[in-house]
């Protein structure tokens, strides 16, 4: 594509558009890991780490299920519909997280969301890969992603405003719904779904599309590969304020602040960095982004020990920062290494299968890292077994043999 053809801006004003809503995606999701010693003492039935755990992995188990079912609509219907209807209604169980009041109340709420916010991811990297072709796919995907890296890092700050007396944890999802909500009808009007390119291939019904990538063996390392890696992430972005407050003896504000700025903001520079890098290496060997993506795994591995076993603050955010850096390399080329597995009619049910799998394992890496932490384990111990699964992904991302899919695809 020309870089001032008409095609060329529309593709790039595609990722604009979308990019508020990932931020909104995860700010949504973020507030809650963020605001949790507010809202347990406002719920005093919630009690133990373990139940918290079982809230976080609740959304994850509940969003897994739908992301696939998320990913088949998006492919069959439109995503532009799918994108839309899925930020509407998030947004709406967000404003109503704010008026629960008891442990099952927010269960449910978060079980909701799980529902609504499973649809966007597959639906959005799917609309953004159809706009952009193998020369600028990684850093657009990159550059999505940067949004929901935003999220995650001003959600990191939700814990002063669950501190504030006029505002409260209510008042931070009964607002953030609120913009949600308002967003949602301009993205309606302006969000337009890329016409079919001649020759491609129409959307398979459910079951054939299951099928075909049941048996795309390639498809199937290509889901494993991106569970391992995602499991540690999980984590790490869920428990980390709750780590860095209990073993700092940090105020609710500045661990949430802490646990996610300095890595979020190095997630930002790895995916600026490795789209760029991912998507000039693929011009000269199909395999870049693979090799890019493992790169970003290896630099996980490092940052998961120094973590586990940092005597300081300051030790725990470099290696903080180290994990955010890598994990940007990672995340910007997921899906475009699926795009080399996958033809474009089944790219968001592909991208929902993969959710489906990375998703349920790190709602059960939620709920068992807070059964661990109520048996007092080490921290050191839990963050080098995520470490070791990290390594082993590495091997199955290099097994991965591209499938003969058109790179203009």
């Amino acid at each position: 594509m020309n870089a001032t053809s008409p095609t060329t801006r529309t593709a790039w004003l595609v990722v604009a558009l979308l990019f508020p809503v990932a931020l909104l995606n995860y700010l949504d999701r973020q507030m809650l890991a963020t605001m949790k010693p507010s809202m347990m003492r406002d719920m005093p039935d919630i009690a133990t780490a373990a139940n918290w755990g079982f809230i976080l992995g609740s959304f994850k188990w509940v969003y897994a299920v739908f992301s696939p079912i998320g990913g088949f609509l998006a492919d069959r219907l439109s995503r532009r519909h799918v994108i839309c209807f899925s930020l509407f209604t998030w947004s709406v169980i967000t404003w109503a997280t704010g008026h629960v009041h008891s442990y099952d109340q927010l269960l449910a709420t978060r079980a909701v969301m799980g529902i609504s916010e499973a649809f966007y991811i597959p639906a959005a990297l799917a609309l953004i890969a159809d706009y952009h072709a193998g020369p600028t796919r990684s850093r657009a995907i990159g550059l999505h992603q940067m949004g929901i890296y935003l999220g995650v890092i001003i959600g990191g700050f939700a814990g002063y405003a669950a501190d504030s007396p006029d505002l409260g944890w209510r008042g931070a999802f009964a607002w953030c719904g609120l913009a949600g909500v308002l967003y949602a009808l301009p993205l309606f009007l302006f969000l337009k779904n890329r016409p079919l390119v001649p020759g491609t291939v129409a959307g398979l019904n459910p079951v054939e599309a299951l099928s075909s990538l049941a048996h795309n063996r390639e498809f199937l390392k290509l889901i494993l590969y991106f569970t391992l890696p995602a499991m540690a992430a999980w984590i790490v972005r869920d428990w980390m304020p709750d780590i860095l407050r209990e073993r700092f003896a940090l105020g609710q504000g500045k661990a949430g602040v802490s646990a996610v700025l300095f890595w979020q903001v190095a997630a930002i520079a790895g995916v600026l960095i490795g789209g760029w890098f991912a998507d000039r290496w693929t011009k000269h060997n199909p395999r870049g982004r693979i090799y890019v993506s493992a790169i970003g795994v290896l630099l996980l591995l490092p940052a998961l020990f120094g973590v586990g076993n940092a005597s300081s603050l300051l030790v725990a955010l470099g290696f903080l920062v180290i994990f955010g850096f890598g994990w940007g390399f990672f995340d910007c080329n997921s899906m475009p290494i699926l795009c080399q597995l996958v033809g474009p009619e089944n790219r968001a049910a592909g991208y929902g299968l993969m959710n489906f799998v990375s998703i349920s394992c790190g709602g059960f890496a939620d709920w068992i890292f807070g059964a661990l932490r109520d048996r007092s384990v080490p921290l050191n111990g839990i963050f080098g077994v995520f470490a070791a699964i990290a390594l082993l992904s590495i091997g199955i991302a290099l097994s991965i043999r591209l499938n003969p899919v058109p790179a203009k695809t």
